[in-house]
């Protein structure tokens, strides 16, 4: 069995809120000096997945893929360390500027290039924009089913049963595979690393594919590919205020407090 895992290196979301900053005229997120890029927590619970169902079968190959600049070498490094057995980089210098389409575009290409899988796993989101789109996007680009918002995977055969997340509950899915799976928080925490598969990841394989490789037009990929506009990006100010209710009563203070709810339209 062959799985894949589409990872994406993103800014530390824990980072403080203090030290966050965004160019607004370029509409692009200034990094923080001498913070590191993490992978996305998602894709880290898609790592986690991937091992669980190793673990069950026994012989599963995992490839960890991303898209990004040179520095995502350091994103593939720690998939592989978690317990990956290959890294494939897809080299996006010069392509800046792309969107969601852009990226599962080439992630299709590259899962094309690789050949035969049965399962790919991306998160439900990536954590810095949020868009959940890349997972859905591989499915409708590579013709195969998709499964969103999973909290558990089970393999058996030829399927994969998946009990995704509701926003009432939860319901169980079964796919025909290959397919695609986007996983969700709930699967729970991923593992750490251990020394042993740290120190084996250094003789570990990274190969890196560019847009040149894949046989892309230019005009599909980076910026004049990309399906999205975005208008404005901004840090929103919080601007709250306090009024205090008075009354003489409980009775009265209750009732002006209804009476200053309704006048907002809060009930």
């Amino acid at each position: 069995m062959h799985i894949i895992v589409c990872a994406k290196q993103i800014q530390n979301p824990e980072i403080a809120t203090s030290v966050f900053r965004v160019d607004e005229q370029a509409n692009k997120i200034i990094p923080v000096v001498g913070m590191p890029l993490v992978m996305s927590p998602f894709d880290e619970q898609c790592m986690e997945a991937a091992l669980r169902i190793r673990e069950k079968l026994g012989e599963v190959k995992i490839t960890i893929m991303s898209l990004g600049p040179k520095s995502t070498k350091d994103v593939i490094k720690h998939g592989l360390s978690m317990g990956a057995d290959e890294g494939v980089i897809l080299d996006e210098e010069g392509l800046e500027g792309g969107d969601s389409h852009t990226a599962a575009l080439m992630l299709a290409e590259a899962v094309k290039k690789i050949g035969a899988y049965d399962l790919i796993l991306t998160g439900r989101q990536a954590a810095d924009w949020d868009a959940g789109i890349v997972g859905p996007g591989l499915s409708e680009l590579l013709g195969v089913p998709v499964v969103t918002f999973a909290r558990s995977i089970q393999v058996e055969g030829n399927t994969a049963r998946v009990e995704r997340v509701l926003e009432d509950g939860f319901e169980t899915i079964e796919a025909p595979l290959p397919a695609i799976v986007t996983i969700s928080n709930e699967l729970g925490e991923a593992r750490k690393p251990n020394l042993r598969e740290t120190m084996r990841a250094a003789r570990k394989p990274i190969k890196v594919i560019t847009a040149n490789d894949l046989g892309l037009d230019a005009s599909k990929i980076g910026a004049a590919g990309a399906r999205t506009v975005l208008e404005k990006l901004y840090i929103p100010t919080k601007d709250g205020k306090c009024e205090l209710i008075q009354g003489g009563s409980p009775q009265e203070l209750a009732a002006n407090l209804v009476r200053k709810l309704q006048e907002v339209r809060l009930i």
